[in-house]
């Protein structure tokens, strides 16, 4: 008896104890918090701070289309509204983080005790606020248990204050776009549209079980690690297993979601990857001159990596999008003809020059690389640097098939890259100057030179349009007044020239009458001479300037034949002038921005100046019709076969009315084409990094070879898609027209080329000196 009232006495004894230890830890917690409520752990958040949660937002860029076509971000993170969550992500993630989400009031007591009594191991007990709470104040976890213990307290205080501060919807919102997951992807939206190259609001339920997944730990169960995909998928299963006992979904559907493969589409988002790279590399550059002149309201200037502004750009997607697949099918294709011609070239992938020239190229190359810089900067001496560019090392070098990984030496690689042909495409809508379409290069990665906004080389004969137009507008030519196919010269001194000048046609051929049409539209230099001196230099660059032209032009007769150095920016705005009735509308790049609340920072108009009247511009688009219908850019029209396959997609056969123009300089160093719609134009350059890398020849060389394919795939791409209305019409005539265009001539010959469709007269194009 005594035993067994022993045994009670001592069972009652343990009873207390257990229920002192657990009531006195509740207390102990309880006072924690009272403590950490007071600040007694550290400074708290305040109301503000709670209102307004200081995150790094990516600046996003927005195509006219409404798509977004880059970020500038420390953090690649753009937040959203929880309407733009779908609702099986919000289904998983409650299942699988925290069942009680919507019953408790930031904190879980549930889930506590239960993590308490099991020391762990039935589950954290941290719900979605207190995580919440994490991601905006404390960041990083501490490893010393006193100051962590200290931190979780803060949290839970911090998590009451957001759940009576913000509704439940907005707390999963803010959660979602507080959370990182690694590959430049911070927060929801940057995530789908990463691992799964779309907007969260589409993310389908294996989708948003995968995304939900990586929340436990991005690294370890992140799907492309390779390292980590098993346990990715392992991961998956448990949320599809979670969301079954939270009675989101059937046991049927639990299995049928768990046997289906780890599966992503991941599409990278940085500086180096996806469309218009070269045109966010200038936009960047513009930004960065904009926030200089534009402060916020209390005088800091905005930061366009952190403070989430919206920019809105003339670019669309759609037409970025063809323009660049056209620029790389074009190129690929033009790139393994020269390589092929480089197997005969002994100095190649350079012509025309030295071998001491060609190590000066290499040299110079050399020292505009980042790797050399960098070793400058360390204080290596030039011995060491020659052995570093030297040694053969592991690395990945472009190639139009992807990059390919290798071993070479650095000098091998810079002698590699000059093989490559370069190009640059821009198109501009001539009635409001607005960009649609830039591509720089074939690659930002590896070629980051922008021959768009940077570059400058000789435009060769797609100068002679403003030499026409400058006769046309002065001297009321029409097209059908005609010279004589002879030499001419301008006598020395004359507009300062130190020797007298007389051009030569590069076929060689003279004799006859030829009227202003087919003079342009076989780009014949003694008709530019002729005209260069019936109307003087300077008027000539006086006209190419107010069409916006702003390099330095030298008022000198040889500018008729285009020995002058200009960008494909300043072609192609200066073009468009053509195509909008003599009126020049500057070029634009930007429509409006706005801040991280939709609030408008500035709105953009472009600026318009008159350049030719109407019917001079009206006269001048007729010369150039000339090009594409008898010259030099036929082949956009002509069916006939004969042209070699390095002419990408040939026959185009297009059938409605293109004023165009090719260019090609001296030793094939550049190849030009400019193309105008009524309501587009478009130019495009080709030529090696060097103007020593070309080829040999006129006939692969010249710009309707190099350039003008890639024009005609990227309009065949735009007329392929009606919703964006490429007109298709032929050029509005102006009223009570006094210019005769019909000449009797060139009308049966065009009606020649509309029965047809092969002009009976091809023009061959000049090659301009």
């Amino acid at each position: 008896m005594a035993t067994k009232k022993t045994a009670t006495t001592s069972f009652k004894k343990y009873l207390k104890w257990f229920w002192g230890l657990v009531l006195g830890g509740f207390a102990l917690i309880l006072l924690l918090f009272l403590i950490a409520s007071v600040g007694g752990f550290g400074a708290l958040p305040t109301f503000e701070e709670l209102e307004n949660p200081q995150t790094n937002l990516a600046t996003e860029v927005i195509s006219a289309d409404g798509k977004t076509i880059g970020k500038y971000a420390t953090e690649n993170r753009t937040p959203i509204h929880f309407n733009e969550l779908p609702d099986n992500l919000i289904q998983a993630l409650v299942a699988t983080e925290d069942e009680r989400f919507f019953e408790h009031s930031g904190i879980d007591f549930k889930g506590l005790a239960r993590a308490v009594a099991k020391l762990g191991a039935g589950g954290g007990a941290s719900t979605i606020t207190q995580q919440l709470a994490k991601n905006l104040f404390t960041k990083k976890a501490s490893s010393n248990i006193f100051v962590r213990i200290a931190q979780k307290m803060k949290e839970w205080v911090v998590s009451v204050k957001l759940e009576r501060q913000y509704t439940k919807q907005e707390i999963i919102a803010m959660y979602l776009n507080t959370q990182g997951f690694l590959f430049n992807a911070s927060g929801i939206r940057s995530a789908a549209r990463i691992y799964f190259g779309k907007e969260a609001k589409d993310l389908d339920l294996q989708e948003s079980a995968i995304i939900v997944a990586m929340l436990k730990n991005p690294r370890q169960y992140n799907p492309n690690r390779r390292v980590s995909k098993k346990k990715s998928l392992q991961r998956r299963n448990v949320v599809f297993a979670q969301m079954l006992k939270n009675e989101f979904i059937s046991a049927k559907e639990k299995d049928s979601l768990q046997k289906l493969p780890l599966k992503i589409n991941y599409t990278p988002e940085n500086h180096n990857e996806g469309y218009a790279t070269y045109f966010r590399g200038h936009l960047q550059k513009v930004m960065r001159a904009w926030v200089k002149n534009n402060p916020k309201p209390n005088g800091e200037q905005y930061n366009i990596f952190k403070d989430g502004l919206k920019i809105f750009v003339t670019l669309d997607s759609r037409m970025q999008m063809y323009a660049e697949e056209a620029i790389n099918e074009h190129m690929a294709n033009l790139q393994s003809f020269f390589f092929k011609e480089q197997k005969k070239n002994k100095t190649a992938p350079f012509y025309d020059i030295e071998k001491n020239q060609i190590q000066a190229i290499l040299e110079r190359a050399k020292k505009n690389s980042d790797r050399y810089k960098r070793l400058k900067i360390a204080g290596k001496s030039k011995k060491y640097i020659n052995q570093v560019f030297n040694k053969k090392t592991k690395m990945k070098v472009f190639s139009y098939k992807g990059d390919l990984d290798t071993i070479m030496s650095p000098n091998d690689s810079i002698k590699y890259y000059k093989y490559f042909l370069r190009s640059g495409l821009l198109s501009i809508e001539p009635q409001t100057g607005h960009i649609k379409a830039w591509v720089g290069g074939v690659n930002y990665k590896h070629f980051k030179f922008d021959a768009v906004g940077q570059q400058k080389r000789q435009v060769g004969s797609t100068f002679k349009p403003f030499v026409y137009a400058t006769a046309i507008n002065q001297l009321k030519l029409s097209p059908c007044d005609q010279f004589p196919n002879v030499h001419y010269t301008i006598p020395k001194g004359k507009y300062g020239i130190p020797e007298e000048w007389m051009p030569d046609n590069s076929n060689d051929k003279y004799g006859g009458m030829l009227t202003l049409k087919e003079g342009l539209a076989g780009s014949v230099n003694t008709m530019s001479a002729r005209l260069i001196d019936m109307v003087s230099p300077q008027n000539v660059v006086r006209l190419a300037k107010s069409a916006g032209i702003e390099s330095n032009i030298p008022a000198n007769p040889s500018i008729a034949l285009g020995a002058v150095e200009l960008s494909l920016l300043e072609m192609v705005s200066a073009y468009s002038t053509f195509a909008n009735s003599g009126l020049r509308v500057s070029p634009m790049i930007i429509t409006r921005i706005e801040d991280k609340n939709g609030t408008v920072l500035e709105e953009f108009t472009p600026e318009t100046q008159e350049v030719l009247s109407e019917e001079s511009a009206y006269v001048v688009i007729d010369l150039l019709k000339g090009v594409t219908q008898s010259g030099s850019g036929v082949r956009l029209r002509t069916p006939r076969t004969g042209y070699p396959k390095i002419v990408t997609g040939f026959p185009y056969l297009f059938k409605n009315d293109i004023a165009g123009k090719t260019g090609t300089t001296q030793n094939q160093s550049d190849g030009w084409f400019m193309g105008i719609v009524p309501n587009l134009a478009t130019g495009v350059w080709t030529g090696g990094e060097d103007r020593a890398t070309h080829f040999p020849g006129i006939g692969y060389g010249q710009g309707a070879t190099m350039s003008l394919p890639s024009w005609a795939l990227f309009m065949q791409k735009c007329y392929a898609d009606k919703n964006l209305n490429i007109s298709k019409v032929d050029f509005e005539k102006p009223d009570n027209l006094s210019v005769n265009i019909n000449c009797e001539e060139g009308s049966a010959k065009e009606d020649a080329n509309k029965k047809e469709d092969t002009p009976k007269v091809i023009i061959k194009e000049d090659t301009d000196f």
